[in-house]
C-alpha cells in the first residue's frame, strides 16, 4: 500500500486488494506469533473480522483479547445480516486460559444505529473491553458535521447510499458516545484529530475511557500525528499500538515510542513508558497479572540497552536496540526491536533507575489492535 494517501484512498486499496492465499495467511500468522514470543510478548489485543488467527490463539502461548469487529456501512437494513455473520465468527473463538473476547463496532462512519444497539445487546453489560476507530481523518468529522467530504464519494463508488444518513452537527465521536456503553472499558483507536473538548466529553461520559495511539500508522496513512499535548492536558489514559503491517513499516511498539519522542519530544519518557505498559494492561483488563511490578503478578522483565541518561529515545533513533527478556524461569537474548502486544516489564536504562526490583518504575504492556499480517477492509 502507498503511504501518505489519506485514509479513504488507503481503505479503498485494502478493500480491493484482499487476495492472499489461505496457506500464505496461515504461515504468516504462525510466524507472527513466533516473532512475538521471541520478542518477549505475553499478551495481545487483536481486532479480527475473520477466524484466521483463532487456531493459533487457542494454543494459549500468548494471552489474547480478540475484538470481533463489525460494520454495515451505515445501512440500517443490513445490520441483521452483519450481526449474524459476526456472531458466526465470534462463536468460533476457542478461548485459552486468560484470554477474552468481545463484539465491537468498527468506526462511527461505518456502523449504523441499529448495529450499535445489536452489539451493545450482545455483549455483557460490564466487565469487558471494546475498541472503536476514532477521528482518524478529516472526512470523518465532515460527514457528521455537514454530510460532506470524502466519505460521500467513497460510499458512492461502492454503490452504497447515504440518503437516510443525517448529519449530527457534531464531531463523529459524539455519535459513538450516544451508542456505546459507558459501563465497559472503551478503547478509542487512532484519535488523530481528537481535541481537548472531545477528550473531556468522552471522559465525562465514562471513567473507563482509553485512547490508543498508533503514530507510525498515522504517518503511514495520513502523514499526521495526534496532538499529544491535548491528551497530557486532560490526564487521558493513552496506550500505544502499531496497527497492522498493511499500514506500518514494522510491528514494534518501541518504534512507536521513538516516533512520538522524535516528533513531539515534550512528552516525558516516563509517560511514554506508562502509555506503552500499564495503561494497555488496564485497558484490556489484563492488569491482574501483567503491566506492573506487584505481588502476585508475572509481567516478565525486559531490559532495553542503548538508552543514554538524559538523552531518552532520541539517542537510539535509527539504530537497533538489544532486547533482553525474562519471562518466568527463562532468559534469552534477542537482537532487534520489540514487537507488538503486551510485554513483560521494560526497564529504562537511565542512571537514576536502580537495580532493585522493588524500586523499578511501572512495567510494560504493549498493545496491538489488529490481526497480524491480515489485511482488513477497514484499518
Amino acid at each position: 500500500m502507498h503511504t501518505g494517501t489519506g485514509l479513504i484512498p488507503f481503505i479503498t486499496g485494502v478493500v480491493t486488494q484482499r487476495n492472499a492465499a489461505a496457506e500464505v495467511i496461515a504461515d504468516a500468522i504462525e510466524q507472527a506469533e513466533r516473532d512475538m514470543l521471541a520478542g518477549g510478548i505475553v499478551a495481545v489485543g487483536d481486532i479480527s473480522n475473520a477466524p484466521d488467527t483463532f487456531a493459533v490463539k487457542a494454543k494459549g502461548r500468548l494471552r489474547y483479547y480478540t475484538f470481533v469487529e463489525l460494520f454495515d456501512f451505515l445501512q440500517e437494513a443490513g445490520s441483521d445480516k452483519t450481526m449474524a455473520d459476526g456472531t458466526a465468527v465470534y462463536e468460533q473463538i476457542e478461548l485459552a486460559a486468560g484470554s477474552r473476547r468481545a463484539m465491537v463496532p468498527h468506526a462511527p462512519y461505518s456502523v449504523s444505529t441499529s448495529l450499535f444497539q445489536k452489539i451493545r445487546d450482545f455483549n455483557p453489560a460490564s466487565g469487558i473491553a471494546i475498541s472503536i476507530h476514532n477521528q482518524e481523518t478529516p472526512p470523518e468529522n465532515e460527514l457528521f458535521l455537514h454530510k460532506t467530504g470524502g466519505f460521500i464519494d467513497f460510499y458512492g463508488k461502492f454503490g452504497i447510499s447515504l440518503d437516510v444518513f443525517q448529519a449530527t452537527g457534531r464531531p463523529s465521536i459524539y455519535y459513538a458516545l450516544e451508542h456505546l456503553n459507558p459501563q465497559q472499558r472503551t478503547l478509542f483507536v487512532h484519535n488523530t484529530l481528537t481535541t481537548r473538548d472531545d477528550i473531556r466529553a468522552a471522559q465525562s461520559w465514562s471513567e473507563q475511557v482509553y485512547w490508543a495511539s498508533c503514530p507510525n500508522a498515522n504517518l503511514y496513512i495520513e502523514n499526521r500525528l495526534p496532538d499529544y499535548q491535548a491528551f497530557l492536558d486532560t490526564d487521558a489514559r493513552v496506550t500505544i499500538g502499531t496497527d497492522s503491517l498493511t499500514s506500518n513499516w514494522q510491528l514494534s511498539v518501541l518504534e512507536e515510542i521513538k516516533t512520538i519522542a522524535r516528533y513531539q519530544s515534550y512528552v516525558p519518557f516516563e509517560t511514554l513508558l506508562q502509555w506503552a505498559t500499564l495503561n494497555g494492561a488496564q485497558a484490556l483488563g489484563f492488569d491482574d497479572t501483567l503491566g506492573s511490578f506487584e505481588v502476585g503478578k508475572k509481567p516478565g522483565v525486559l531490559s532495553l540497552q542503548g538508552l543514554n541518561a538524559g538523552v531518552g529515545l532520541g539517542g537510539c533513533v535509527g539504530g537497533a536496540v538489544n532486547l533482553r527478556m525474562r519471562n518466568e524461569d527463562r532468559f534469552e537474548f534477542v537482537e532487534g526491536l520489540m514487537r507488538f502486544g503486551l510485554m513483560g516489564s521494560a526497564l529504562k536504562r537511565y542512571n537514576r533507575f536502580i537495580s532493585r526490583a522493588d524500586e523499578y518504575q511501572p512495567s510494560s504492556t504493549l498493545i496491538n489492535l489488529h490481526q497480524p499480517l491480515i489485511p482488513h477492509p477497514f484499518i
